[in-house]
């Protein structure tokens, strides 16, 4: 492996550009004019802020990393790269990240992205092998790029940017929680405690996923409610609520890994369906 490729598998490039674009669909839902340079611009310090935050992840478990098969090949475990090499990576790329959402846009955007690399590389990442309220915790920086992106283009942090935080908060529990259903066993290996019932794949674990993803479809209503966008976007955010919603009724009557794998795959379509959306009914 060499060691461009090695860096930037610490970055986790497609997780960190998922966490980048909803920054970016942030900025551009608050700014008054489309300049798609300027959201280009955010995406790229979310990027950077993402990757080290990333990055200090793998630092925190290469020993757990190590016992895991889908994480056994990383950088870090498998020795491509050093810890500290690791460490002067994360730093460079969240000074740079930081950087540029303080320098082009504004300090409260910079500062919040900070708080959000603290919560998940220092609070988030030791949670994972003590208590299954990790996910909770890591939901609140899993959140708040659009917020930030809001941020960015406004200079303040008000009803609108909670409520696109409120919609990705709530989104990151069916999404990790069916990760965590499906990986279950290799995430024991390692110790981590992702899902929220002692008893992990039962009917009580599906009875949660289900009411959170309840819980986006009065959530995904607000922003036309706040004339953040019109009915289009409202009516694709409702349509595509329910059919998530109706994974998760398949989920507690099989308690099956099969129906876990459905849930984790229409999150990753939710989010971005529904985000596309609230900026082309602004358009």
């Amino acid at each position: 492996m060499t060691k461009a490729k090695a860096y930037f598998q610490l970055i986790k490039f497609r997780l960190a550009l998922t966490v980048a674009f909803s920054s970016a669909i942030g900025y551009l839902l608050g700014a008054q004019e489309f300049d798609w340079s300027r959201a280009l611009l955010v995406l790229l310090g979310g990027l950077a802020v993402t990757g080290s935050a990333n990055t200090i992840n793998q630092i925190h478990e290469i020993e757990l990393d190590k016992l895991m098969k889908r994480t056994a090949k990383r950088p870090l475990p498998t020795g491509a790269l050093s810890a500290a090499e690791a460490w002067v990576f994360a730093i460079i790329m969240g000074v740079a990240g930081l950087f540029i959402l303080g320098y082009f846009f504004n300090t409260l955007a910079a500062a919040l992205s900070l708080l959000s690399l603290i919560l998940y590389g220092f609070v988030y990442t030791p949670l994972k092998t003590i208590s299954p309220i990790c996910v909770a915790v890591g939901a609140i920086p899993g959140g708040m790029p659009p917020l930030l992106g809001w941020v960015a283009a406004t200079g303040v942090l008000g009803t609108e940017a909670w409520v696109l935080f409120g919609i990705q908060f709530m989104w990151q529990f069916p999404h990790f929680w069916a990760i965590a259903w499906v990986l279950d066993e290799d995430y024991k290996k390692a110790g981590f405690k992702m899902l929220p019932t002692p008893g992990g794949k039962d009917l009580r674990t599906a009875f949660q996923i289900m009411t959170y993803t309840l819980l986006l479809i009065p959530l995904s209503l607000l922003p036309l409610q706040l004339g953040m966008a019109g009915k289009t976007s409202a009516l694709i955010a409702v349509v595509c609520g329910v059919l998530f919603l109706m994974q998760t009724f398949y989920l507690m009557r099989t308690c099956s890994k099969k129906a876990a794998m459905r849930i984790m795959f229409g999150s990753f379509l939710y989010l971005p369906i529904v985000q596309i959306a609230l900026v082309f009914d602004k358009i």
